[in-house]
């Protein structure tokens, strides 16, 4: 290892649901990459994201939270994860700090090929003193943790020294993205991925996860300074339609607004956003048609 050494790889971030995975990938990359929502499974792709120092190139890699998948989307999102899972260089088994070690979190462990770095999320919930219990509990998965790392994802508290102990692990390497790259995702899936995650925050119960969004159009329009997106939002029940839409559209109409501000903020120009919503019977349960959404793979 020289004074001059690079050093370069994957990163799977894994962990059960609502961990606070995609908060923690937007954290490194410093740019939201991954929809964030405080309801479970809002990740449903391999979402890629990249943090450039200068010794050091770090993909990290957000994937679904691993659970015992029920259905079709369910199962197919779960087989991305566990894709990710076996891939990376390193991997990050992220936990709750104010609730650790649960039944999914075991499974999570269980689901390891090789030593883990252990990130306990969220400890700006509970009390410093209880970090030390939770460290003290983790020895009882010997040899599945090579590191364990407090942080606060949403407060970036101690997410720089999470990134140099990954580095400590990374192998010796060359650049694998250019330097002005932090995600591999085209900006249409991102787009949709933001109007999804408005979704999944503005509506309940079972709404948001038989909900897809597809982008029909994206064009850019130079003569208006402005890019047109046509997104489609698919739903499986009639109801649900109707739901989204809203008294008078108001909720669509909301759901368009917040959208458009990420979207925006994502590429540097004015969007105008036009949203449609169908109904698709059952695609959830339709490989087909899960593939065809862009999901699970």
């Amino acid at each position: 290892m020289g004074i001059d050494s690079f050093f370069s790889g994957f990163i799977s971030i894994v962990g059960r649901p609502n961990v606070g995975k995609s908060t923690l990938i937007n954290t490194f990359v410093g740019k939201k990459v991954a929809a964030v929502s405080e309801k479970p499974n809002t990740t449903r792709n391999r979402i890629l994201g990249i943090k450039n120092l200068n010794h050091a190139q770090l993909i990290f890699l957000d994937t679904p939270g691993i659970n015992r998948a029920k259905g079709k989307l369910g199962k197919a999102m779960v087989n991305t994860a566990m894709g990710v899972l076996e891939g990376g260089d390193v991997t990050l088994v992220v936990v709750e700090a104010d609730a650790p070690f649960g039944k999914r979190d075991r499974f999570v462990i269980q689901s390891l090929s090789k030593p883990a770095i252990l990130v306990i999320n969220k400890i700006d919930k509970i009390r410093k003193d209880e970090i030390l219990s939770i460290i003290e509990t983790s020895r009882q998965f010997e040899g599945r943790f090579s590191e364990v790392v407090p942080i606060s994802a949403i407060n970036a508290d101690g997410t720089q020294g999470l990134i140099d102990t990954i580095v400590k692990y990374l192998p010796e390497g060359h650049k694998f993205f250019p330097d002005n790259m932090i995600t591999d995702q085209p900006e249409r899936f991102l787009a949709s991925e933001f109007i999804r995650e408005k979704i999944f925050n503005l509506t309940y119960k079972e709404i948001p996860y038989k909900t897809a969004v597809t982008i029909e159009e994206f064009n850019e329009i130079p003569q208006r300074g402005l890019i047109r997106i046509l997104a489609v939002v698919r739903v499986d029940r009639k109801n649900h339609r109707g739901i989204i839409i809203g008294k008078g559209g108001e909720m669509l109409k909301e759901i368009g607004t917040l959208a458009r501000v990420d979207i925006e903020r994502m590429l540097g120009t004015k969007v105008f956003l036009e949203l449609w919503v169908k109904v698709t019977e059952r695609w959830s349960e339709r490989e087909n048609l899960i593939k065809e959404f862009g999901y699970g793979s």
